[in-house]
């Protein structure tokens, strides 16, 4: 991915969590860094600098999402590395991180170079997480070391959570020795057998077994005792897709302990309930599950009140005869890399209040912070030239199918969204332009 020439991003309103500046900057970005950021008319490098007036747009670092399905190797019918990261372009972000839940599973430096391999045709920076198990089978540590060289950020089972005390101590223990974050997907799959909604009134209506509250927050807690038995700050825990307030309950405890445990919370959590399920709509279908009201209600205030330190889509893309099938049998999951920012200025930033640095910050600084990217989620000169230019006061309607992904499962196809994404720049080439 090498950069185009200079640009020069000028007349734009700058907001840059990370270095605390809002305000009108011009901005250059050359040999795919930030170059210089200036007073408005005031650069002093940007002879001959392709130019893009962002006047009355908000320039910002490029959204991170650390938690995405890409599919390939192996399903490049639902979605490929070139599908899925031109979708993360249009959407602003240049940079995701990818689950391995692949087929083969991502286990090996191999597979971690192969996806990052320039054939694959990735419109932004695509950053392996390796399987913290071999096949993700929780039972035998991966070589954590060589996956961190090969370019893994992070280690997980995913879909897969790790059940056994004795491998996710193993786990927390070999990857802090490396400087690698564990990612957990909470869930006590022993509870969940044949579960496809959230337990409650909705499930019992739908005729559907429900997924206790307890299969989430158990794993958390049991999680949290581990990382407090290993004594260790370099330890990191990172919660993946939180949904239940008793488990972002057991996050806080843990922060105020002084643990190093972080969490994400998706857009479809702190929007939807399992109400939204309606008659056996297979789009409301994902893992964990739509929850209550409480639970939506409990993830919105920890999103606001600082608990939550990035919010990630689980982008999860299907096939469409995948999810036209019978409740029970449809898999699960949403995409959600187009949707993310309409969807967060909407509801946290206009209807919630929430400064729009502070919501900016969720999907950029604090992600790249979570996962220890160096030179992303921010514009301070010498970093990653990563920029999204968007109008902040632009509505409109999303429309699954005209988006860049491959899939169309999303329960958002004709919800109106605010903010319009203009450009989005990826280490120093525009990516997405509108």
């Amino acid at each position: 991915m090498s950069p185009t020439s200079a640009i020069a991003i000028k007349g734009g309103h700058l907001i840059d969590p990370g270095t605390g500046i809002d305000a009108p900057k011009d901005i250059l970005l050359k040999d795919g860094r930030v170059a210089e950021v200036a007073a408005p008319g005031k650069l002093k490098q940007a002879a001959g600098a392709q130019i893009l007036d962002a006047k009355g747009l908000v320039v910002a670092p490029g959204l991170i999402d650390i938690h995405v399905h890409l599919r390939e190797p192996g399903q490049g019918y639902k979605e490929t590395i070139a599908t899925g990261t031109a979708a993360a372009a249009a959407g602003g972000f240049t940079a995701v991180a990818a689950m391995p839940n692949t087929i083969p599973v991502n286990d090996s430096p191999e597979i971690t170079r192969w996806m990052q391999s320039p054939e694959r045709g990735a419109s932004v920076r695509v950053f392996p997480i390796g399987a913290a198990t071999r096949g993700s089978k929780g039972e035998t540590l991966n070589d954590f070391a060589a996956l961190k060289a090969a370019g893994c950020v992070a280690v997980t089972d995913d879909g897969h959570p790790i059940l056994k005390d004795s491998v996710m101590r193993d786990t927390l223990a070999a990857a802090s020795r490396v400087g690698l974050s564990v990612i957990q997907h909470a869930e006590d799959t022993r509870m969940t057998v044949g579960a496809s909604m959230n337990v409650g009134p909705v499930a019992f209506r739908l005729g559907l077994r429900g997924m206790p509250v307890e299969a989430e927050s158990g794993l958390v807690e049991r999680d949290i005792r581990l990382v407090q038995d290993l004594r260790s700050d370099k330890v990191h825990l990172h919660v993946a897709h939180t949904s239940t307030s008793k488990a972002i309950e057991a996050v806080r405890q843990a922060r105020r302990n002084g643990l190093r445990v972080t969490c994400e919370v998706a857009p479809h959590h702190f929007l939807l309930t399992d109400e939204h399920v309606g008659h056996y709509d297979t789009h409301c279908k994902m893992n964990p599950p739509l929850r209550s009201a409480a639970d939506r209600d409990a993830m919105l205030e920890a999103i606001m009140d600082g608990v939550v330190d990035a919010i990630a889509t689980d982008h999860a893309p299907h096939a469409s005869h995948e999810k036209e099938v019978e409740f029970e049998r449809a898999p699960n999951g949403i995409t959600g890399l187009e949707t993310a920012l309409g969807l967060c200025l909407a509801w946290l930033h206009r209807e919630a209040k929430m400064p729009l640095g502070r919501v900016l910050s969720l999907l950029s600084a604090q992600p790249a912070a979570v996962l220890g990217l160096r030179g992303r989620g921010t514009l301070a000169v010498g970093s990653f030239a990563d920029v999204i230019v968007f109008d902040p006061n632009v509505e409109w309607v999303y429309r699954a199918a005209e988006g860049k992904s491959k899939s169309r499962n999303t329960p958002f196809d004709g919800w109106t969204m605010l903010g319009k994404v203009r450009w989005t720049v990826s280490e120093g080439r525009v990516v997405y332009g509108n």
